[in-house]
């Protein structure tokens, strides 16, 4: 949803109850700039289906006074205080008369409209009911003949929905966060969108340049028109924030290209699509080394209860928990200052109060329990552990996931770099860390994979299969880490030997 002029919030339970609601209001410089798009094309009538507190209507009057152009207003908007809030924002009863109070995906308007501009909820996926998320799914699989997958958020399904509702020759301009094109469910999507719609351009931000500083998102602006697909389209990275260039770019149908606050390239739509829309060109795309020829990846273990199963060491002592049912192990990024995981780096922890050991029951009755740990397990259930959904899954509820203890782990979406960790105290992780398991436990192989992925070279790679978030982190999923480039004069520099089916040549990062 979006709106003008409003600052975001800046304590945690507003920034909480924003989530819920998925609203995230647009800034003046961006929403003209979106608007400019359909506008200096030669529309006459925007929609917007997330009118929020009218951050579009707001630059669609401005714009059209500019140009002399008129223009109607329409739109959707599912929450009612947020309509209110357009009008002390400025908007008149007339600007609004054309705004419908409905749900624009699940209870969709009558099209097809010329131009739809939306900041649409940015609802992530385990936000959603079961009953609504079956809806998406249901709908996205009538749209594209298949479903996605039930990752894909809110968001994802606003834009399916405004493809779907787009006369032909119409423009759609979206700002969505990266994982619109990052997520695991972004080929099969942007597959059928770009073989459908014709893909016009895609704008980036330098983290210094986002639209929202304060939050941990990565914006991307998509333009697209429904006409015949193209294999080219403009690239841009906006890289100074709240700058008019952006808006003077759109306004000229994108022919002037020479502004300071824009890089603006061509890039193809095969090389776009395999290295990700949100991301920098990347022309290489041979089949060299990556890390699953050296090392498998699995997440860490997620307990369903931290406050439960993640215990200090005095916690563990004073409940009488047999040291048979308890595993070290780390459960936060920060944690960890350095690059390695030691036995002093747990004293240190355990020395400040923090957790350092995983409560890790198995699957036996719990009358087979040790007193003290049945009525821990006890107590759990008082509390209606056993109902969360996903310790209802397991079975029994108090069984805890197991992991062989990684060598390596991947820290990810930390306020630090993401960095990957030596594990010299044999710690197990939690969800906040990845386990990286070399193919060989031999001592020596398992050194120089550690020194190819600490080299810089190879860092440099993850933004490449990482997904993005706000000011510059990132995070990547156990099957993307393993798609990972490792490049190949730092493997020949620590002696690993090259798999078979690597084409020796380098990777390619533009940063």
């Amino acid at each position: 949803m979006s709106a003008s002029r409003t600052k975001l919030p800046r304590s945690g339970l507003e920034r909480e109850l924003l989530r819920e609601k998925g609203q995230f209001w647009t800034p003046a410089w961006v929403a003209e700039a979106m608007i400019g798009y359909t506008i200096a094309n030669g529309c006459s009538s925007i929609f917007d289906p997330a009118v929020g507190q009218g951050a579009f209507f707001h630059a669609a009057k401005s714009i059209s006074a500019k140009l002399g152009a008129r223009i109607t207003l329409r739109g959707t908007e599912i929450d009612p205080q947020a309509l209110q809030s357009a009008r002390r924002s400025g908007l008149s009863d007339s600007d609004l008369a054309y705004v419908e109070l409905r749900d624009f995906v699940l209870d969709p308007p009558e099209g097809p409209f010329e131009a739809i501009v939306a900041n649409p909820p940015y609802i992530r996926h385990h936000r959603l009911s079961s009953e609504v998320k079956g809806r998406l799914k249901a709908f996205g699989k009538s749209v594209i003949g298949q479903a996605l997958d039930g990752r894909a958020g809110y968001h994802v399904y606003f834009l399916l929905r405004a493809l779907q509702l787009l006369d032909n020759g119409g423009r759609l301009v979206f700002i969505m966060p990266a994982d619109t094109c990052e997520g695991v469910f972004a080929p099969v999507l942007w597959g059928w969108i770009t073989s459908h719609y014709r893909l016009e351009a895609v704008v980036t931000f330098r983290s210094r340049a986002s639209p929202f500083p304060d939050v941990d998102t990565n914006p991307v602006v998509f333009m697209i028109k429904n006409d015949k697909p193209l294999d080219r389209f403009l690239w841009v990275r906006c890289t100074e924030p709240n700058t008019e260039d952006f808006k003077a770019w759109s306004l000229s149908r994108f022919r002037d290209r020479s502004f300071r606050g824009l890089s603006i390239s061509e890039r193809s739509l095969r090389e776009g699509l395999a290295t990700g829309l949100s991301r920098p060109p990347c022309e290489d795309d041979s089949e060299g080394p990556v890390l699953h020829d050296y090392a498998e990846v699995r997440r860490g273990i997620a307990t369903g209860a931290n406050n439960f199963f993640f215990l200090t060491a005095k916690q563990a002592k004073a409940l009488g928990i047999p040291h048979e049912f308890l595993i070290p192990a780390i459960g936060r990024t920060r944690d960890v200052p350095g690059d390695a995981i030691t036995h002093e780096t747990l004293s240190l922890l355990e020395a400040a109060g923090r957790p350092t050991l995983v409560f890790s029951p198995d699957d036996r009755p719990l009358e087979g329990f040790p007193k003290s740990v049945r009525e821990y397990l006890e107590q759990g259930k008082l509390k209606g552990l056993d109902k969360r959904p996903l310790m209802s899954q397991r079975r029994p509820w108090y069984r805890m996931e197991k992991r062989e203890v990684p060598p390596i782990l991947f820290a990810y979406l930390g306020r630090r770099n993401a960095r990957l960790l030596r594990n010299l105290a044999d710690v197990v992780p939690l969800t906040c860390f990845l386990c990286v398991y070399p193919r060989s436990k031999d001592p020596c192989f398992v050194d120089k994979l550690w020194k190819v992925l600490q080299h810089p070279l190879t860092l440099a790679n993850l933004p490449r299969i990482s997904k993005s978030y706000g000011a510059g982190a990132i995070k990547a999923e156990p099957r993307a880490l393993e798609k990972l480039p490792l490049p190949v004069s730092v493997i020949a520099e620590v002696g690993l030997p090259l798999p078979e089916r690597a084409v020796q040549t380098e990777f390619c990062f533009d940063r």
